[in-house]
């Protein structure tokens, strides 16, 4: 059982999610920076607001002084000057003489706390700035007073209007850079999509025109991996196949010098012996014929220029079964109701893959028993036999060359092997069940033939 490796990771994922962290932690860094530099704009903005009021209070404390040196002290009602506006003023003053005594204020400095110093210039107090200039040789004092809590409320404004966009930036950044590394990975997803295609049927090079120059290196890697794998198989299938074929002639030499030897002896034990040299060299001659046509099934692709009925091709070889097995009873034969199938395969490699699946089922199952051969209209061609249930792990294992389950019968093990390469040639699979779907014992071969593209596309 093959263990399920670690997650693959993305990289177009990786690429796009570390650029949008990297413009997030930049965005967050220069709002960081901004901060300091909104921070000290901010104090020199409103700090030259507390010093612009207060001198322009001071004319206006002035005259109020002037007023209050010559009228009696209890008469004199300290004066409020109303807001230019209706709404609130974040910067109070007041006008106080040497002592203390408060002679003119605005309408919101009622009830704020100013301090008692009267040193000119800048002061800090619990959460607020003030502002005091002196005038007539230190007896009048003006005093503005911004209001707490305002100029750290205005600069975390300011900062917050520099990190909310964030919000807005990150998915906008992560669906941007998506799809700018999605168009900038088409080559290399069309790489990779080719190597996927790379197999028994193609090793043909892969194409590495529009690959970059940092990928490009790697193809030709491939490529040169390719070459020497198809050269290697070429060699092993040539052969196999040139084996096969040199066989063929000295073989039927000896069977007919055999046959004409049996036919010239008496019965007897020579004559047994000529008998039994016969047939270990007819299956030495159907094993050189199975071996030409494995090396032919893994020679290549096997799909056809065209599309073809695969119903005809079917029935010359129930025909050619017939003759050879007798088992012209035996076939219980099912075809599509339409009576074609078609199917874009090589018509001789389904030949082959339909004549070692129902040789392959005559040869195993009971002999008074009926063999299954099913072409759907769906073109899933299927052949099924009764035998004992075979182990998982066996129907595991046909599929390889000269692998054989528990059986009697004589053969080399190559028939399932030949419609597993065929099938896999023609872009297929062959897939084995035993036992049978929907019941305790039997054998069931599935292949579903390639269908053809514009056939499939005209249907409704």
């Amino acid at each position: 059982m093959r263990r399920a490796g670690p997650p693959r990771s993305s990289l177009q994922r990786r690429l796009s999610l570390g650029l949008v962290a990297g413009v997030t932690l930049l965005w967050l860094a220069a709002t960081g920076a901004a901060s300091f530099v909104v921070r000290h704009e901010i104090d020199e903005v409103f700090d030259g607001a507390l010093q612009s009021i207060a001198q322009r209070v001071l004319p206006l404390a002035y005259g109020e002084w002037l007023n209050r040196e010559n009228s009696p002290l209890d008469d004199t009602p300290v004066q409020t000057i109303a807001s230019a506006t209706d709404g609130d003023e974040y910067i109070s003053y007041v006008v106080r003489d040497s002592k203390g005594v408060v002679l003119m204020q605005s309408r919101d400095s009622v009830g704020t706390p100013f301090p008692d110093n009267l040193a000119p210039g800048f002061h800090n107090g619990p959460g607020y700035r003030y502002f005091t200039v002196g005038a007539v040789r230190g007896t009048l004092f003006v005093t503005t007073l911004e209001t707490p809590g305002h100029r750290q409320s205005t600069v975390w404004r300011a900062i917050r209007s520099l990190i909310w966009p964030l919000f807005g930036l990150i998915p906008l950044s992560l669906i941007g850079v998506w799809g700018v590394t999605r168009f900038t990975l088409r080559p290399l997803i069309a790489f990779r999509t080719e190597i996927e295609a790379r197999g028994d049927g193609n090793l043909s090079a892969v194409t590495t025109a529009a690959l970059p120059a940092e990928i490009r290196p790697l193809a030709v890697a491939v490529n040169h991996l390719l070459q020497r794998l198809r050269h290697t198989l070429e060699a092993e299938r040539s052969f196999t196949a040139n084996s096969a074929h040199e066989l063929r002639t000295p073989v039927a030499a000896a069977l007919a010098q055999t046959q004409r030897l049996i036919s010239e002896l008496d019965e007897g034990p020579g004559r047994e012996r000529a008998r039994a040299i016969a047939s270990a060299l007819k299956r030495l001659a159907r094993l050189s014929e199975k071996l030409m046509q494995l090396a032919k099934a893994e020679g290549g692709s096997l799909i056809g220029e065209r599309a073809e009925d695969m119903v005809v091709v079917l029935r010359y070889v129930l025909e050619d079964s017939n003759r050879e097995h007798d088992a012209a009873d035996r076939l219980i034969v099912t075809l599509p109701q339409s009576g074609r199938a078609l199917s874009i395969i090589d018509a001789d490699a389904f030949a082959v893959l339909a004549r070692n699946l129902v040789e392959n089922a005559l040869k195993h199952a009971p002999i008074d028993s009926e063999v299954q051969v099913t072409l759907g209209e769906d073109l899933a061609f299927e052949v099924s036999n009764e035998c004992p249930a075979i182990a998982p792990d066996v129907v595991d294992r046909l599929r390889r060359p000269f692998e054989r389950g528990v059986t009697e019968a004589n053969g080399a093990g190559l028939g399932l092997a030949i419609a597993d390469a065929v099938a896999r040639g023609a872009g297929s699979a062959l897939e084995i069940f035993s036992p049978r779907p929907g019941k305790s014992d039997g054998f069931l071969a599935r292949v579903v033939l390639p269908r053809d593209r514009k056939s499939s596309q005209m249907q409704p």
